[in-house]
């Protein structure tokens, strides 16, 4: 779920990213930022497919998420993760039990879309890749890599809708030989949102017999 969720803000948040290896990359970069920034809130859906053919795994699943600011809901494989900006809660039906986690802003562990804009200023050098037609959109590819040669990423891709400056895709190739591919198929902007869509309900929860863990 925690590997879902930072594909997911990289998507999202690689959106207001500054680049500063390739003027074509930033360009385009800039261009997507400047349209990103205009919205309110983001909703998405998304398919999500792992392989490693050395390891013969292939996982493929859906999932979707809202994001406003760095608040976020997250809905996948079963499990409802969300942020209100102080607290993590992990709820996962099937076992009833949710588990709540403080969020440290300073920790490098919290996950928010603005600790991924920093992060991937400095964490990457970015330049510009092949132009591709996927289901008749133009999509162009930027090529990020990481400065750190300890990273577990060995390089990632991100694919940019060329006529709507929206991303399209992101695919993740890991030095293990894995590759983790997430692509939006629904993009929604400035959606009326429940006041509740960020809080968690307690009371709620503990009503359903649920277990209750705040670690």
């Amino acid at each position: 779920m925690k590997k879902v969720i930072l594909l997911l803000v990289m998507v999202l948040s690689s959106m207001f990213m500054t680049a500063q290896s390739d003027s074509k990359s930033k360009k385009l970069l800039d261009e997507v930022s400047a349209k990103m920034n205009t919205y309110q809130n983001i909703y998405v859906e998304f398919n999500y497919v792992l392989d490693n053919t050395k390891e013969k795994v292939h996982q493929e699943t859906r999932g979707n998420a809202t994001l406003k600011g760095d608040l976020y809901n997250v809905n996948f494989l079963g499990t409802n993760q969300l942020y209100d900006g102080k607290k993590v809660f992990t709820i996962i039906p099937e076992d009833e039990e949710v588990n709540i986690s403080d969020a440290d802003a300073d920790d490098d562990n919290t996950l928010t879309p603005s600790k991924f804009f920093s992060f991937y200023k400095k964490g990457f050098t970015y330049t510009w890749d092949e132009v591709k037609n996927m289901n008749g959109r133009k999509i162009q590819f930027v090529k990020l890599m990481p400065i750190d040669s300890n990273s577990e990423i060995k390089n990632v891709l991100l694919g940019i809708d060329i006529k709507t400056k929206h991303i399209y895709n992101l695919i993740e190739k890991g030095k293990n030989s894995t590759v983790t591919t997430l692509t939006i198929s629904k993009f929604k902007t400035n959606q009326p949102l429940s006041s509740k869509l960020f809080t968690f309900d307690e009371a709620k929860y503990k009503k359903e017999g649920y277990l209750i863990n705040k670690l």
